[in-house]
This record gives C-alpha cells, structure tokens and sequence, in this order.
C-alpha cells in the first residue's frame, strides 16, 4: 500500500479531478436532464468507483498478461490524457462516444465521463509514481466530489455559469496538458534506463 503523503494525495486528487472533470460535465448532465434522460447521483458515483478500483487493481494483473509494465503504460497513459487536454483546450471532439445504450447515468455519464479510458489510464499511471494508499484516498475523495456535484448540478450551473465552467474547463485542460508532458518524460527516462540496463 505504501507510505501516506499529503503531497502526493494532493497531486494525485488534482490528476484524477482534472480527468474525471465533473465540472466540464455539468453542460452534458443538464443536456440529459433536458431531453428527459434521468441521472441518478449514488448510482453513477458507485458504478463509477466500482469500475475504477476494480481497473486499479486488476489492471496491472492484464498489464503482466500482455507483457507489459507499467512504465510503458504510463507513457501511453500520456498520449491519452495529451488528447483529453486537447480537447479542453481546443473545444474539438477526439474521444467520440456512438454507444447504442440510451440510459442516461451508465451511458454516457459513467462511462466514459466518469469511468473512461482516461480515468482507467490515469490511475495506472499514477501507479508508476504513487504509493497505493494516496492514490486511493485521492480517487475516494473525487468520487465524494463527484456525487456532490450531481446532486447540485443546477445550483453549480447558476453559481458559475456557463462562462465560469468554460474557463475552468481550459485551466484544467493546460495542467492535464502538463501532467502528461511531466508523465511523458519521466517514465520515458525509465523505459530508456530499463532498455540500456537489458542491453
């Protein structure tokens, strides 16, 4: 489990919080709530975390099964959340979502708002850096967030405002672009010391 750290709490909660995104989810959940798509807090916030212990701890267990470590699935990690900045910051679509399930708290809001492939790929890569135990109080801590959020969906639209999401969408997407960059480089250096200490 590792070591508690305030610090790396700290800096794995402001990852996963950039990732997941609630806030940025706000616009979409209203949309939903809007077209008659009911969303249902505690359901969402529980699937949620279920699907993203269970990819945190049998993950690294598929990892071993094709091979591969984490390191390396850290710098793909960083490919994947260097598009999620982008699409942030960019306001373009990368990540398309053309499931043909209709309920609204599964599909789209779990997944892949909540408990996608950036979710899953973050926490992996958190791995590489982060004891287990930060990581975890981190991801519960968001999901605490998370189940806020909804329940007060329409009074954090009318506090913020459509201007205040979107400018908190852009500052989120300029430090996912960050972390990505500093995931990049650190666990490429390590892929390359792996390499060199093989050879």
């Amino acid at each position: 489990m590792g070591v508690f750290s305030l610090q790396e709490l700290v800096s794995a909660f402001i990852v996963l919080f950039a990732v997941i995104d609630i806030i940025g989810a706000v616009p979409i959940i209203l949309d939903l709530k809007q077209k008659g798509r009911s969303v249902n807090a505690i359901e969402a916030t529980l699937i949620s975390a279920g699907l993203l212990l269970a990819f945190f701890f049998a993950g690294d267990m598929i990892l071993k099964l094709f091979q591969v470590d984490i390191a390396s699935f850290a710098v793909a990690g960083a490919f994947v959340i260097f598009l999620m900045s982008l699409e942030m910051i960019l306001d373009i679509e990368i990540f398309k979502n053309i499931g043909p399930i209709k309920e609204a708290t599964l599909v789209p809001l779990v997944f892949p708002l909540l408990a996608g492939a950036g979710s899953f790929t973050t926490l992996l890569s958190l791995r590489a850096e982060y004891a287990t135990v930060n990581i975890l109080l981190a991801l519960l801590l968001n999901m605490v967030w998370v189940f806020i959020v909804l329940k007060m969906t329409d009074r954090i639209e009318r506090m913020l405002g459509k201007g205040g999401i979107y400018i908190i969408r852009k500052f989120f997407g300029i430090i996912l672009l960050a972390i990505s960059a500093r995931l990049f480089t650190a666990n490429l250096t390590l892929l390359i010391e792996q390499f060199q200490h093989g050879g």
